[in-house]
């Protein structure tokens, strides 16, 4: 964890920490979707180390819903847990990677919300994509993500669920711009789903 000070009025300072991020990249050798949220939220918020690890974050419950028509699929019975090890799996399986657009970020407010997430370093996007070469889709799952890609590349905001042809590098990629999967968000599960659904087509 660093620690930056920025002053307040002569004679005061503030000290407010920045976090790294707590995960490695998930990058499966046959990937072809790169999932991007913002950042992780706070370790006591996770019920899992992975990605979308908050319980009440419908992530995995859209993919649930989208590929097995089941949208606790990935719940674990009786838990407030997903099911970490079959998370992995299918998405090495199916091709799915993630990472976020911020590798290190300042929290504004002691809460998970994008609103107060200040991002200190982007993430390195041309890099992620060189480590999976049949990557051809980038999906960002949420406002912050979605304007960190833009200022980064200088690319069209997609419509929500909708998308933009964008080069990164060399590289063109697909930018997917998804609705958030947080249940602040308002927007039904089945219609959220509605919308991820259009990557797998």
């Amino acid at each position: 964890m660093n620690s930056t000070f920025f002053p307040i009025f002569a004679g005061n300072f503030l000290r407010m920490e920045t976090e790294t991020h707590p995960f490695r990249p998930f990058l499966p050798a046959s990937a072809r979707i790169l999932f991007l949220g913002s950042f992780p939220p706070q370790p006591k918020r996770w019920c899992i180390p992975f990605y979308y690890p908050n319980w009440i974050n419908d992530f995995w419950r859209i993919i649930g819903l989208i590929h097995f028509s089941d949208r606790e699929h990935f719940c674990l019975r009786g838990e407030k847990r997903f099911d970490e090890a079959g998370i992995r799996a299918f998405c090495t399986e199916a091709g799915l990677a993630f990472y976020d657009t911020a590798c290190e970020v300042r929290r504004l407010k002691d809460n998970a919300s994008d609103a107060f997430l200040e991002v200190v370093t982007p993430s390195d996007i041309p890099a992620l994509l060189g480590q999976i070469p049949g990557c051809g889709n980038l999906v960002t799952t949420g406002q912050k993500a979605s304007e960190v890609i833009v200022g980064t590349f200088g690319c069209a905001m997609p419509p929500v669920g909708g998308y933009v042809d964008v080069v990164i590098g060399t590289r063109p990629v697909r930018f997917w711009r998804m609705p958030s999967t947080s249940r602040a968000y308002p927007l039904p599960l089945e219609k959220k789903a509605e919308a991820y659904r259009k990557l797998f087509l």
